[in-house]
């Protein structure tokens, strides 16, 4: 029912994750990623509590292969779950329970791992993180965003997608980019691409606002006395 990929910048030690899938409101369950710490995204029949006690033992400072190990060795039902990590060095690592859904595959690559289920074929995940390596230089999101992309290029899932999610961390506790779509007939990546656009511009303005509001830039709406 789910594609993903998570991902570090290796320039910036930005941390995220790009997803979608047939369900409703992805970005509440399925990825989780703190700043410094890593990223995690559970899959397929999904478990939310996964995400925050993946990134829990990595902020311990576990690997991602020990952390996952140790995630998944204590995990109940886990034979349903599909469940990717990466941690702030790079290093990742991956779980398809022996009762993932339809076709699945996992693929990893530098600074990236990406997996998938109910696929249309095993080489969506692979296809993903050649899209992903391929971008060195642009910022962490739009890699994020363009293997999220080519996904879709590669054949996808089985069935029409239907909500999909960028979450990437920096430096502070709160996200970077957090953008959603929660429900689309058609298309939601598509629609994800467009938010990115918008929000693009105006990312770094509101890490300025929240730490020195003085020298924020004007916030371009009606009764703003910047304007």
């Amino acid at each position: 029912m789910t594609f993903s990929i998570a991902g570090r910048c290796s320039r910036t030690g930005m941390l995220g994750i790009a997803i979608s899938t047939s369900s409703i409101a992805v970005a509440a369950r399925c990825p989780w990623a703190r700043a410094k710490v890593g990223a995690v995204s559970t899959q397929n029949v999904t478990d939310p509590r996964l995400g925050p006690k993946g990134l829990d033992l990595l902020e311990q400072g576990m690997p991602a292969p020990e952390a996952l190990k140790q995630l998944m060795a204590h995990a109940p039902h886990k034979e349903h779950r599909q469940v990717t990590m990466i941690d702030a060095q790079g290093r990742t690592a991956h779980w398809t329970g022996g009762k993932a859904l339809g076709t699945h595959g996992v693929a990893e690559g530098k600074d990236c791992v990406a997996a998938g289920n109910l696929l249309q074929n095993p080489g969506v995940p692979r296809a993903m993180v050649k899209a992903f390596e391929g971008e060195t230089e642009m910022t962490l999101p739009e890699r994020l965003l363009i293997a999220l992309e080519e996904a879709v290029v590669a054949g996808g899932e089985m069935g029409p997608v239907h909500s999909a999610a960028l979450l990437v961390m920096d430096q502070q506790p709160w996200a970077l980019v957090d953008l959603r779509v929660d429900w689309a007939d058609e298309n939601p990546i598509g629609g994800l691409r467009k938010l990115w656009e918008a929000y693009q511009p105006q990312m770094q303005d509101y890490v300025t606002r929240a730490l020195n509001p003085d020298s924020a830039p004007s916030y371009g709406v009606p009764g703003d006395p910047g304007r």
